[in-house]
């Protein structure tokens, strides 16, 4: 009974207002959404939750909003078919995707020993980033908003690119349309 009761103490206390001019500003202003680090709450992620989310859930019949598809990760690969004469290519290509993403690649090893191609195991051939959570939904962000408006002869993304997985792909011929 005493832990009850001092439980109930402490949870009638009124907060402690902060005094000054700066925390009168910082009361005024609309409050930011945050992750639990502490960074704002990506552009794409926030319209997604509180708009595409309500019209999915509209327009398929969904009873529960976890019935809704979202984005777990997003992948990004480059190969790189000279990498087996020169991995010189390779680690270009590394750059590449790092300055892209903003995140450091891992570089792709052939599995196989294919002698057509001169190509032996474990000789790097590409590389990849996956994505996941804040970074995914920025990279997301500039993708659509920068990035592909640039493609030259731009005539929409290809609707076979969705496989029965869940899964969307496309491929791009250049990278100079990332800023």
């Amino acid at each position: 009974m005493a832990n009850e009761e001092t439980k109930k103490k402490k949870s009638t206390k009124a907060p402690a207002k902060a005094k000054g001019k700066k925390a009168e500003k910082v009361a005024e202003a609309a409050p930011e959404k945050k992750t639990e680090a502490g960074i704002p709450t990506p552009r794409f992620k926030n319209r997604y939750h509180e708009s595409v989310v309500p019209q999915m859930i509209e327009r398929f019949g969904y009873r529960n909003s976890m019935q809704v598809p979202r984005l777990a990760k997003i992948v990004i690969n480059m190969g790189v078919g000279e990498g087996t004469q020169n991995t010189k290519l390779v680690d270009s290509a590394v750059e590449e995707l790092q300055t892209i993403t903003g995140q450091r690649p891992n570089v792709r090893r052939a599995r196989l020993s294919i002698s057509n191609f001169r190509l032996r195991e474990g000789t790097p051939v590409g590389a990849a980033v996956t994505l996941r959570r804040t970074r995914m939904w920025e990279f997301l962000d500039r993708l659509v908003t920068f990035s592909v408006p640039r493609i030259r002869d731009f005539q929409g993304l290809p609707r076979r690119g969705c496989d029965g997985g869940g899964y969307y792909t496309f491929g791009l011929k250049e990278q100079l349309i990332f800023p």
